[in-house]
């Protein structure tokens, strides 16, 4: 009889469903190779932080996954669904969502019509949206403006916020969305060191409560250690490691690449 077997023992705890697999990714331009075979399979609700020295293919990878581009070679499933060949906004619709390095809101909207639209972008319910900019995402998108802390900002114009906060309200955006896997690339870029900390805890909270799965690309290593429950370390188009952060900081191949091209 094993342990397992044992009067009044616990089930061993089922394995975590994989939200994001990539098999054998490839992306090569003119017979340079930018993404070099990499396979990485990601957990429903893990938290993957992707780094690598510049150059290293982070933001390229970042593209063959959210179908900007497509791969010369390889595979990318979403939920165990083959979504190699469809595009952007098929991908978004089975649950995938994507922020990029520079902000992307409608400036001349207020910070809940920004949200509305997206509760509506979602929904397929547009009919209301001229009555009162803003309201119209109701609960959603009032729950959505909680969580990253921008409740009090939802009548101000989008282009009059801080760039830490413009990063607060793309997430929102993502979430009215309700998305099932995050891409966050470079998510600080540009933002304030005084706002790095709320910023941080925002993406952690968004994290946590939502349970969505998390892949995110960025340079601040003190953010990603603290918060990744893994780091996939890129190097020349290749996965380098993928580990927990610890063992990835001290991987003597990671430190190589980083001293050698510099972060």
């Amino acid at each position: 009889m094993t342990a397992a077997d044992a009067p009044g023992a616990k089930p061993p705890a089922p394995a975590a469903a994989t939200s994001l697999a990539l098999d054998r990714l490839s992306w090569s331009v003119g017979g340079a190779v930018i993404v070099d075979d990499v396979t990485m399979h990601v957990a429903e609700g893990e938290f993957v932080a992707l780094i690598g020295p510049n150059g290293a293919g982070k933001t390229s990878l970042f593209n063959l996954v959210s179908g900007l581009t497509r791969p010369t070679a390889g595979t990318v499933s979403l939920g165990g669904a083959d979504i190699t060949r469809d595009a952007p906004h098929k991908r978004a619709r089975l649950g995938m969502g994507r922020t990029f390095q520079t902000s992307s809101v409608f400036a001349d909207l207020t910070v809940g019509a920004n949200v509305g639209l997206a509760v509506q972008a979602r929904t397929g319910d547009s009919r209301r949206f001229w009555k009162r900019a803003g309201a119209d995402g109701g609960p959603e998108a009032s729950a959505a403006l909680d969580l990253v802390r921008l409740s009090h900002r939802a009548d101000a114009l989008a282009g009059d916020l801080s760039h830490g906060d413009k990063r607060k309200l793309e997430l929102a955006l993502l979430l009215a969305r309700r998305p099932r896997l995050i891409l966050l690339d470079e998510p600080m870029a540009g933002v304030g060191a005084g706002e790095i900390g709320e910023l941080t805890t925002v993406i952690r909270d968004v994290h946590r409560e939502q349970g969505c799965t998390v892949l995110m690309v960025e340079h601040h290593m003190e953010v990603l250690l603290d918060m990744a429950d893994r780091l996939a370390v890129m190097h020349h188009g290749a996965l380098l490691a993928l580990t927990d952060p610890d063992s990835a900081m001290a991987d003597p191949d990671v430190q190589a690449a980083y001293l050698g091209d510099g972060a």
